[in-house]
């Protein structure tokens, strides 16, 4: 338990003063009620002498975490709770819960008690001892096992990202891929505007965004099996993965939802010739299996824009079908500039490509920025 001093009122009478908590441990959920008593219940076990407290970042579960939590935040007051509202991905949680915390050190762990919590003290006292800004639990360390938490297929995989990164990035860590490390939340408030809201690695950015080298310590750890819930992890995670890896590469020139936007975009073009090039034999004018074909693609690019690219901020309902009429006035407005501009560009038949890449840059830009700030605003 936090430290508790006494101190004299006004009156002569004595009140209780809590010290503010040394470490802060964020752990982000989704759909993960049955863990919160047994993950409370350990911390409780494993930080015994220092002052910490929990928080839960809550990405609107529906069986009922954010309820549980809130739950013991009645009656204990190291714990706290943080429900997100129509957002989504567990890097975005964990950016909250450590930018809503005021203790010097922050802790980043899940909530499927896979993660060894025995390991916080450890870290901790490397961490206030001054001996490092980032401390990592590592499944790959020399002692650290991930056998017994993965299956074979995620084993391979797991490794095969650390490579990537390892390889691309030149990060100097045996897991980048770790979602539980300690660090000093003044490098977290420095790098935040840089660090994506999408995917699941917050570690890696955090460590590639970094301004000058960080003074790194791992420890091993094993790498436990879950207890109650399912996996997050799912396809759309591991080109996430790479969309990262891609931006980090280039400095954040390119973005990671940027690229996504693009690479659907891309996909949308093949969908579009197909169409036209299906319709086209059946006797249809040009003109009626263009208009067809383009909005199929748009149709098509909408959808998996939704899905992918802005998965945290994904429209149902209703509010799909409304996103997709916004979706293509903006995109036909994008198709509008992207002509005039290849207008003004085109000098001669020779040229003919630089005007229609003109076009095209021009056409991705604005689709991309109006429909980030419109379509799928932040709300």
């Amino acid at each position: 338990m936090p430290d508790v001093e006494l101190a004299t009122d006004t009156s002569g009478g004595a009140s209780l003063q809590r010290r503010g908590a040394e470490l802060t441990v964020v752990v982000p959920t989704l759909n993960e009620r049955a863990n919160i008593d047994l993950l409370v219940a350990r911390l409780h076990k494993s930080l015994l002498g220092i002052n910490w407290e929990v928080v839960f970042v809550d990405d609107d579960s529906k069986d009922g975490t954010i309820a549980a939590v809130r739950d013991i935040a009645s009656h204990d007051y190291q714990v706290r709770g943080i429900r997100r509202i129509a957002r989504r991905g567990l890097a975005g949680a964990c950016l909250e819960g450590v930018l809503s915390s005021s203790a010097p050190i922050v802790a980043v762990m899940d909530g499927d008690l896979q993660h060894d919590e025995t390991c916080l003290a450890a870290m901790f006292e490397t961490m206030r001892g001054g001996g490092a800004d980032l401390v990592v639990a590592s499944r790959y360390g020399d002692d650290g096992d991930a056998n017994s938490g993965l299956s074979r297929l995620r084993s391979g995989g797991s490794r095969l990202a650390t490579h990537l990164a390892r390889l691309l990035l030149k990060v100097p860590l045996s897991d980048p891929m770790s979602g539980f490390f300690m660090v000093r939340r003044d490098i977290v408030d420095a790098v935040a505007p840089r660090l994506s809201r999408q995917g699941f690695k917050i570690l890696l950015d955090i460590v590639a965004s970094s301004p000058t080298p960080l003074r790194i310590r791992e420890i091993p750890y094993v790498f436990g099996p879950r207890l109650h819930g399912q996996s997050k992890l799912d396809s759309l995670i591991v080109l996430e993965y790479l969309g990262l890896l891609v931006a980090k590469a280039s400095g954040d020139l390119i973005s990671t939802r940027f690229l996504a936007f693009g690479l659907v975009g891309s996909a949308g073009v093949v969908v579009h010739l197909s169409v036209l090039h299906v319709l086209l034999p059946h006797g249809l004018p040009f003109t009626v299996a263009q208009t067809a074909a383009m909005f199929t693609a748009m149709a098509f690019n909408y959808t998996l824009n939704n899905t992918f690219t802005y998965r945290d901020q994904r429209r149902h309902g209703w509010r799909f079908v409304t996103g997709f009429a916004m979706f293509a006035a903006l995109c036909s407005f994008g198709v509008v500039a992207g002509v005039g501009v290849s207008t003004l560009l085109y000098t001669s038949p020779s040229r003919w490509w630089a005007a229609g890449l003109a076009a095209a840059a021009v056409g991705s830009a604005w689709n991309y920025i109006t429909n980030s700030a419109i379509t799928w605003r932040v709300r």
